[in-house]
């Protein structure tokens, strides 16, 4: 990549509670969909790094799970997952919805930013669904509740606003490396990226309460030889007997359903046919037990 002699570079989070769309924004800032997105809470479970690099900047964004009050040890892990986020950040993004009353969520997000010593953005999503007047007094409702370095009203699903947003983000980036290779985009690994399109479907065809007990773990992924079409089984857990007949649906409908989507989005991401094969097993109260979420990809320490 040829540079100019001034080369911006750094790491921003996005934070904020369930549901504001913070996937959503990610996936549009750097033009790829890397993060699942689902209309349910606590889509996101784990940090996601994503990168987008331009000719003088190069920015690394980290998706996180929403802030919450816990219920589970899973809760707790992506609760600190999230809160580990904002360390050492040169820019972080609050991102809310344009309404003009603060919950308790918010309260306790704005109460953990008064520590931060990054450059604070407070981004307001979703501007698509609410007339200018009301924005107007979002902004200033929450202007003085926080040190904001700025207050930038976007909306992530349609891209209105978030050229904006990335100037800004490129004007507080500190002069520094390349991170990365201009040609990633994320630092996970397809294995990762296919279990959490599986289980993007899971959210998005089962019923409210069960998704939240469900987690998908990919055994294989094997390319055929001389043929450009990858094999990949994967399993999709949950926490009770009655909701895997749920999943797997009357005559396995559902679990066609979700393999049908599933592979249409994975061959767009692999750039090649995929035959997929799904099963469906029962892990008991897996989001309380150490063991089953180091098992399943969460990191027990930091829980």
């Amino acid at each position: 990549m040829i540079k100019d002699k001034k080369f911006n570079s750094g790491f921003v989070s996005i934070i904020g509670r369930p549901n504001v769309g913070k996937s959503t924004l990610m996936n549009c800032l750097i033009g790829e969909k890397i993060a699942i997105t689902s209309h349910k809470p606590q889509t996101t479970r784990n940090k996601i790094q994503t990168i987008l690099t331009r000719s003088d900047f190069q920015a690394v964004f980290i998706d996180t799970p929403g802030l919450h009050d816990p219920k589970s040890k899973l809760g707790k892990y992506m609760v600190r997952s999230a809160e580990s986020s904002l360390s050492e950040m040169d820019i972080v993004m609050y991102l809310i919805e344009p309404y003009e009353k603060i919950n308790d969520n918010d309260l306790s997000i704005l109460k953990r930013l008064e520590k931060v010593t990054s450059n604070i953005f407070l981004v307001i999503n979703k501007i698509d669904t609410v007339s200018h007047d009301k924005i107007l007094e979002v902004i200033d409702v929450y202007k003085d509740k926080g040190n904001f370095a700025e207050i930038i009203p976007i909306s992530a699903i349609n891209a209105n606003k978030v050229d904006l947003l990335l100037e800004n983000i490129k004007k507080y980036l500190p002069e520094g490396p390349q991170y990365y290779p201009e040609d990633m985009i994320t630092d996970q690994v397809e294995k990762e990226i296919v279990g959490e399109i599986i289980r993007e479907k899971t959210l998005k065809l089962l019923n409210d309460e069960i998704p939240h007990g469900i987690a998908v773990s990919v055994m294989s992924m094997k390319i055929r030889k001389n043929r450009n079409i990858y094999d990949i089984e994967a399993t999709i857990f949950c926490e009770r007997e009655s909701h895997k007949g749920i999943v797997i649906g009357r005559k396995g409908s559902k679990l066609k359903d979700i393999g049908i989507r599933a592979r249409g989005d994975i061959e767009r991401l692999l750039g090649c046919d995929v035959n997929l094969q799904l099963w469906v097993k029962v892990k008991k109260d897996w989001r309380d037990s150490d063991f089953l979420l180091k098992d399943f990809g969460y990191n027990s320490k930091e829980i």
